[in-house]
This record gives C-alpha cells, sequence and structure tokens, in this order.
C-alpha cells in the first residue's frame, strides 16, 4: 500500500505551489465607464443621482439577461427580498416560510414586515429546502414561499412550485448567491412570483460595495415593487402623490454604470466557475470519505462556492482538522461550516426585531403559536458533515485539478486502516 504523502501542515511540501490568484473582478472597463459618468457630471453639472439612464439601462439589461421580464435596481441584496416580499402586499401577521440556511438578510425583512418567518427544514443532503419540508410547516395563516439557492445551486423548484400552486401561495427566490444558474433550462430568479438578487461586491457580479435587483415578469407587480422601493411614487398610475409608505431603497447611478459592466462579465464568469467545479468534482470521484451531493435533476449551479462532505465515520480527524490541513495545501482558507440557520440566531430566538423583544410574534393579532418548535434536523446534519471551498472566475482549470489532488492527499493521510 502506498504511503500517504507528508501534509504540508505536517512540514511537507503543499500541492500548490503559490497562492491562489485573486478574482480581478474589475479591469479597465469599469474604470472606462466610471469616467465617462464622472465626465458627464462635470460637463454637466449635474452629480450622478438615481433613476437616470444607467439605472434605467442596467434593470432592462438584467431583465433581458433573464430571459425578459421586469426588473429594479435597489441598494442592497436584503432589500431586494425586503421590496420583493412588500410588493406582494401579504398581510400582516401572516406566516412565511423562510429558508433553513440563509444570510441573516435573507430572513430579517419578514419579521420586519410583521410577518412571522416559519423556517423550513433543508432536503437531505442539501443547504436548500424541498417541497416536503415546505409543506410540513404551511399552516392556514401562511401567507408566502422564501425560497434561496445557496451556493448557487438551484432548488428542486417544479415541486415547490406545484405544492405553490395548490395553495395558492406566491413564491419569491432569493438568488443573491445564485447569478446564471439554471434548473431544467430555466433561470432561477424566474420561476416563481418574483426574484430577489444581491450584487453586493462578492457576488458573481456586482453594483459596487451594495447593491441588488428585483426581477418579475408581471408588469403589474413590477409596478408595485417600483413603488415599494422609492417611499411609494405613484409609478405607473396617475395619483398626485406618494401613494404608500416606503423607504428609498433606490440603487445609484454610479451602483447601476458598474453593474452594466459587471452584467456583461456574467456569462463568462459562470461559465469559468462551472469548468473549475467540475475539475474538482471529477477529481475527487472515486474517494472514499469525500464526496459531492448531487444537485437536483436538470439544475445546473453557478457556484458561489463548491460545498462537499465528508464521511467523518472513515476518517481519524475532525471536520475542523481535515479543513485546516487542506487549507494548507491550497494556501486558501476553507470553510468548515455553514450553519447560518435563522432560528438558531440570537435576534430570532430573543425575537429582536422591534423595540420591545417579542413583536411581532406576541402581538395578539398573531393567532399561532409563537414558541412552535421548528426543528431543522437535515440542516444540522449536512453542516456537521460538509465544508466549503471558495472557487472563482480567476481560478483556471488547472487550480481546479490541484485542489482535487490536494484533497485526496488530505484523505489519504486521514484515512482509517
Amino acid at each position: 500500500m502506498k504511503r500517504p504523502q507528508k501534509l504540508a501542515i505536517d512540514g511537507g511540501e503543499p500541492v500548490l505551489k503559490e497562492p491562489l490568484p485573486p478574482r480581478g473582478l474589475f479591469d479597465k472597463k469599469e474604470k472606462a465607464a466610471l469616467d465617462r459618468l464622472v465626465e458627464r457630471a462635470i460637463e454637466t453639472g449635474a452629480a450622478p443621482g438615481y433613476n437616470g439612464p444607467e439605472e434605467e439601462a442596467y434593470c432592462k439589461e438584467f431583465a433581458a439577461f433573464l430571459g425578459g421580464g421586469y426588473a429594479d435596481a435597489v441598494n442592497s441584496g436584503t432589500n431586494a427580498v425586503y421590496v420583493a416580499l412588500r410588493a406582494l402586499e401579504l398581510p400582516p401577521f401572516s406566516e412565511v416560510i423562510i429558508p433553513p440556511i440563509t444570510d441573516p438578510g435573507g430572513a430579517m425583512p419578514v419579521p420586519l414586515m410583521n410577518c412571522i418567518p416559519i423556517v423550513a427544514d433543508a432536503a437531505p443532503g442539501s443547504y436548500n429546502t424541498g417541497a416536503e419540508q415546505i409543506a410540513a410547516r404551511i399552516t392556514p395563516r401562511t401567507s408566502a414561499i422564501l425560497v434561496a439557492h445557496i451556493s448557487g445551486e438551484p432548488v428542486d423548484m417544479d415541486p415547490v412550485l406545484k405544492l405553490a400552486r395548490r395553495k395558492n401561495l406566491p413564491v419569491v427566490e432569493d438568488c443573491a448567491q445564485a447569478h446564471g444558474a439554471t434548473y431544467r433550462g430555466r433561470m432561477v430568479g424566474t420561476l416563481g412570483t418574483v426574484g430577489a438578487f444581491s450584487t453586493m461586491f462578492g457576488k458573481h457580479h456586482c453594483t459596487g460595495g451594495q447593491g441588488g435587483v428585483v426581477f418579475t415578469k408581471s408588469e403589474e407587480l413590477y409596478w408595485k415593487i417600483r413603488r415599494h422601493a422609492d417611499r411609494g411614487k405613484p409609478f405607473g398610475l396617475t395619483a398626485p402623490g406618494n401613494v404608500l409608505a416606503a423607504l428609498n431603497m433606490n440603487l445609484s447611478e454610479i451602483g447601476a454604470c458598474i453593474g452594466r459592466v459587471q452584467l456583461a462579465k456574467l456569462p463568462r464568469i459562470v461559465a469559468q466557475r462551472r469548468k473549475v467545479a467540475q475539475k474538482v468534482l471529477d477529481g475527487i470521484k472515486g474517494l472514499s470519505a469525500v464526496y459531492a451531493s448531487p444537485a437536483p435533476r436538470g439544475a445546473e449551479p453557478c457556484y458561489w462556492f463548491l460545498k462537499l462532505s465528508l464521511r467523518l465515520d472513515r476518517l481519524t480527524v475532525s471536520k475542523e482538522q481535515f479543513c485546516k490541513a487542506l487549507g494548507a495545501e491550497i494556501k486558501a482558507p476553507i470553510s468548515p461550516s455553514y450553519r447560518h440557520i435563522p432560528c438558531e440566531a440570537p435576534w430570532f430566538k430573543e425575537r429582536r426585531v422591534f423595540g420591545k423583544p417579542g413583536l411581532p410574534w406576541t402581538a395578539p393579532q398573531y393567532k399561532g403559536n409563537p414558541d412552535k418548535p421548528m426543528p431543522t434536523p437535515n440542516a444540522i446534519a449536512t453542516t456537521d458533515a460538509s465544508f466549503n471551498i471558495h472557487i472563482h472566475e480567476g481560478h483556471t482549470v488547472s487550480h481546479g485539478a490541484l485542489i482535487a489532488k490536494a484533497i485526496a492527499k488530505v484523505e489519504a493521510a486521514y484515512l482509517k486502516t
């Protein structure tokens, strides 16, 4: 039997001799576009604002990228989720099904609307929920379903949409991590009633430091989105003034200017991430302790990160130790856990949303059980077994092969005999 190689963490030679390259998300194209915008501002004497030509063009181009529809750019991914939900005009103190694993910004908008967040469990082996898990949480008080395509892997949407139609519930897709992912030939964000995207600096494409986009195929809903994103201005109406109370969540012309350049790069970004991820996945086939759970049938992820799992009973070390050793081999940190389960967070458990803890759960208008348990055994089991490798379009296929080689090396060193 071949003796395992000495690990880098123990003083051996790392698999990658040089650190992985950075993304290089910006180049001279963003600079040239911003220079033109600033030059126009100097010439006209008017600073770049919002709801201008850059934002209009960006929104049209974004909608076209998704295959047609209507898009409105906002100032963060959290606010994209918030506006998407608000535009549905859900009854206060109704229940909204939310994902088992998500960024806090993908859950907090629900109680901020005076609705009750109900956490659905994950599908087995996934960070994402599924129709069976959602169905288990639906009650007569449910008013909407919010799903998130975590890591760029699509939720198995057709069963979710079938359930939603049967229950007459709108579906909001949180696509913060899933720009360009497809499900059975359709872009995520176009499958449900409305889609919400984050365009902060770390996402597949960005609009600067922060930003977001809300998308729908419904023109009627689009005008509601516009109103809820900009202080209730009467977009699409002939009213003489603001028609509802809402906040100013507009994206700026500067952000939209960046977004237009970035959006043009997005197909290449997604294609390269898929190539790198596939090289890793091909390279770890046949390993004993490391494996990748399959995506839903017909889903094509876009890989905000690559989720892998361990059969810990076959290893002599913990997941954290495995990840530390792997990070030393590829000279990059590995995320050993992604346990972002909303109902485990202090703000959720202590119900700290408004000034006095408790609301909206404790409001007399809420007719459900505010203390009803929301167990998430599948989400916990998945996060306990999984770790994340951060791949991006700045990596090459050769880097993917080396990452796979490093995984195999670490497994061989720690595999039980």
